[in-house]
């Protein structure tokens, strides 16, 4: 018989957001306690496991390895509750894909993260952007709070599938028990619930579009909209910073936008076996020799860059 393969829950014990999350998960399952990994406590429920770290979630490279070589267990995908801290200070619940792709390769972000490389987007961003859509108005305790996905950033590496689901965007509401409360109903229904699919449950995989975006902001209304469409499924989100320009002579620009774009698009395959990678681009936050670099190199990868209106049209089987 193999090794388990199993879904890791890792809680930044420091973090009040993390830490509320995991306990109002706890007290939504029977958890079965497991011997301390790397001296830290962890927890079982069937296929779940759970993993309270002591300080901090963005440097915590190789989880997934690390959790293997200290249990024998295989981990094919990581949640990481979490907090969201913004500017704005407004009330907000997040979901995002992780990465640096635009920083030079091997280099640590400053929000950790290895440069020129991103984990796998978990397959569950779509399914679980469209629970938080459904349940959010039905939790009086989280009207105001805004809904968003973010676009892939900070740390940290693995190699398994992995996103954050985070309350926003200041102490005053990080320790939220109604956010962490609705967030925990959501990773323990996106789990284990025969409601919510995954991508290994499509059958009909080619009626389905896998959706990459590139450029805007930190915020992604683009994404927002597309992936709460049904057949919709959401790999890595770039914003115009992670796509960095340099102007030449030359026919084609230099920077590191080229290889952002390829990590987020083969990262993104490797998700989404069998799926069609589509690209949706915020035309207004390029210039347009960008654009055209852009537009070259997707036709050369032999990915589609479509418009909102093409990609609907293709889910509804009208293709223009």
């Amino acid at each position: 018989m193999g090794a388990a393969t199993v879904i890791l829950i890792a809680v930044n014990q420091a973090d009040i957001a993390s830490f509320n999350q995991g306990e109002s998960l706890r007290n939504l399952l029977q958890w079965d306690f497991l011997p301390d990994v790397e001296g830290h406590p962890a927890f079982s429920h069937r296929h779940l496991r759970m993993w309270y770290l002591p300080d901090g979630l963005l440097f915590e490279d190789y989880l997934d390895r690390r959790w293997n070589e200290a249990t024998g267990e295989s981990v094919r995908e990581v949640i990481f509750p979490s907090r969201h801290a913004a500017v704005s200070g407004r009330a907000s619940l997040t979901l995002h894909p992780i990465g640096v792709p635009h920083l030079p390769e091997g280099e640590q972000g400053p929000y950790g993260g290895l440069g020129g490389k991103s984990p796998p987007p978990n397959t569950r961003l779509a399914p679980w952007w469209k629970l938080l859509l459904e349940r959010a108005p039905q939790h009086s305790e989280v009207e105001g709070f805004d809904l968003s996905l973010e676009v892939t950033h900070h740390g940290p590496f693995l190699e398994a599938p992995a996103l954050f689901i985070e309350v926003g965007s200041t102490e005053a509401t990080w320790g939220h028990e109604g956010a962490a409360n609705l967030l925990a109903e959501i990773i323990r229904d996106g789990l284990l619930s025969s409601d919510v699919n995954t991508w290994s449950d499509v059958q009909d995989k080619h009626e389905h579009v896998v959706l990459v975006t590139l450029g805007g902001g930190h915020y992604a209304p683009r994404a927002n909209a597309l992936a709460a469409l049904e057949k919709v499924w959401l790999g890595h989100m770039l914003a115009s910073y992670a796509l960095p320009f340099i102007q030449t002579d030359g026919d084609e620009p230099e920077g590191t936008w080229k290889q952002a774009i390829n990590d987020a698009i083969t990262s993104t395959r490797r998700a989404f076996p069998g799926g069609e990678i589509i690209v949706s681009m915020d035309k207004k936050a390029f210039k347009g020799w960008q654009r055209q670099a852009i537009r070259n190199h997707l036709d050369g990868m032999k990915i589609p860059l479509l418009t909102t209106r093409q990609i609907k049209s293709r889910l509804q089987g009208t293709d223009e």
